[in-house]
């Protein structure tokens, strides 16, 4: 019998490091290299968290309870909604993915979801918004990828116990993950089924079960079967990646690692201790305001240069930069969203190559600006806005064929002695960024 039992506990143990074991198909491997060329794309938060204006934490931090959160669905009627012009603001902008809210942690689905209640079908707009967008996506030629909230502020199976966030929604019952999980499994499949093509699920939500960001331990309080949950999606769509916003170093089964409102390596934020992976793709996400969902108190946009900078120093980073909008509840975008990203196409159509397709300079950026690379080209990025002569010593090239301006072609001085390198240019103020082509052999 004890000869049994010890059989029975090595096939167990077996199978659960078999299922925690995770090659990348090659459908997976190409998806993830076509994300790493992408550079950049737009993140959308959107719900009915948008209709009181003040961000997508509303639930949570005006202490609204279920009963009294849900009346939100009735109000939900987002008639301006015009998925055509969403994705084609995106691709005109120069984004080549597009990451859209499908739940998040207030709990309601964007789509027509049979695993709850809480969702876009009723409400009084009736149509699915994840497919509208998921067919314009496709028609359009944008990836889509899909945000899902691993926590929840309404359910009652969610383990809200030892959570740190909806401790004030009127809960009252037990958390039961095996329960969660089924439906978290359930709604997966669901989005994973029914809208064809899926380029990644962005999750988030992790850290509701951790200490804080920055404490010594920050082990999760509850154990999230991502082995199941990752597996499952990977078996659903093989090339879909999976990044998790948990704030720690990428966990096994993930295909690309995120920072929030941090560029890898640095920790603004307070949120990014971890370090940057050099095995995954990396992607950066911040706001072009100062919150994610719809404020009616925020009135502060970034401008056009700080957003070329921001594009700029991610890819010198070797990173994608994913930018946020908060649309209004009526499924407007704001005129300063969307003159913004116009600025932001205008400029990449000049300067596209220099950022698409491209990985991280040979240096980290400096107070000059930084640099972007691919195989036979070098992109020196002023963008200080005053630097006339540049040096550059100990690089890695041995033999530059020629240097010039990638707005106009017009050549650029430089020497190149012993691993030194001097620019000198003339800078031009009126530009965000001079940037200045190295051709290499």
């Amino acid at each position: 019998m004890k000869k049994l039992t010890l059989l029975c506990l090595v096939l167990l143990i077996a199978l659960q490091l078999k299922a925690q074991d995770y090659t990348p198909t090659a459908s997976n491997l190409k998806q993830r290299a076509w994300f790493n060329d992408a550079r950049f794309g737009l993140f959308i938060h959107w719900g009915p968290f948008s209709i009181p204006g003040s961000g997508e934490w509303v639930m949570n931090e005006r202490k609204l309870n279920v009963h009294n959160y849900t009346n939100l669905k009735d109000f939900f009627n987002p008639v301006e909604f015009n998925a055509e012009q969403w994705v084609s603001m995106a691709k005109n902008a120069g984004m080549k993915y597009i990451t859209l809210i499908t739940r998040h942690h207030d709990g309601f689905s964007m789509w027509d979801t049979k695993y709850s209640d809480f969702n876009i079908m009723n409400t009084p707009y009736k149509k699915d918004i994840v497919k509208m967008m998921a067919d314009e996506c496709h028609k359009q030629g944008i990836q889509l990828y899909l945000y899902y909230s691993l926590l929840d502020w309404r359910r009652e199976d969610y383990p809200y116990e030892t959570g740190r966030t909806g401790q004030n929604s009127g809960r009252t019952g037990k958390g039961d993950y095996a329960s969660y999980l089924q439906f978290m499994k359930n709604q997966l499949t669901e989005l994973l089924t029914n809208y064809g093509e899926i380029g990644g699920i962005w999750f988030d939500g992790h850290w509701d079960q951790t200490a804080p960001e920055g404490s010594k331990d920050r082990t999760s309080r509850i154990d999230w079967k991502y082995n199941e949950i990752y597996g499952l999606i990977h078996k659903l769509q093989p090339q879909c990646m999976i990044g998790n916003n948990h704030h720690l170093s990428p966990f096994a089964g993930e295909d690309f690692q995120m920072f929030e409102r941090d560029l890898p390596g640095e920790n603004k934020s307070g949120l990014s201790f971890q370090k940057a992976s050099d095995k995954l793709p990396l992607e950066t996400c911040e706001t072009i305001s100062n919150s994610w969902g719809y404020n009616l108190s925020d009135t502060y946009y970034k401008s056009n240069k700080e957003l070329v900078h921001m594009l700029v120093k991610a890819a010198s980073l070797g990173s994608n930069l994913l930018l946020n909008i908060g649309p209004m509840p009526s499924g407007k975008i704001q005129p300063e969203f969307q003159d913004r990203l116009a600025g932001l196409g205008a400029w990449l159509k000049v300067y596209g190559e220099s950022i698409y397709g491209t990985k991280a300079g040979f240096i980290k950026p400096q107070a000059w600006g930084s640099i972007t690379q691919s195989d036979k080209k070098v992109y020196i990025h002023l963008t200080d806005g005053k630097t006339t002569t540049l040096t550059l010593e100990n690089i890695p090239l041995k033999k530059i064929k020629k240097a010039y301006l990638l707005s106009d072609k017009s050549a650029v001085n430089f020497t190149l002695k012993k691993s030194t390198l001097t620019i000198t240019t003339v800078p031009n103020e009126s530009e965000p960024d001079q940037v200045i082509v190295l051709e290499i052999g």
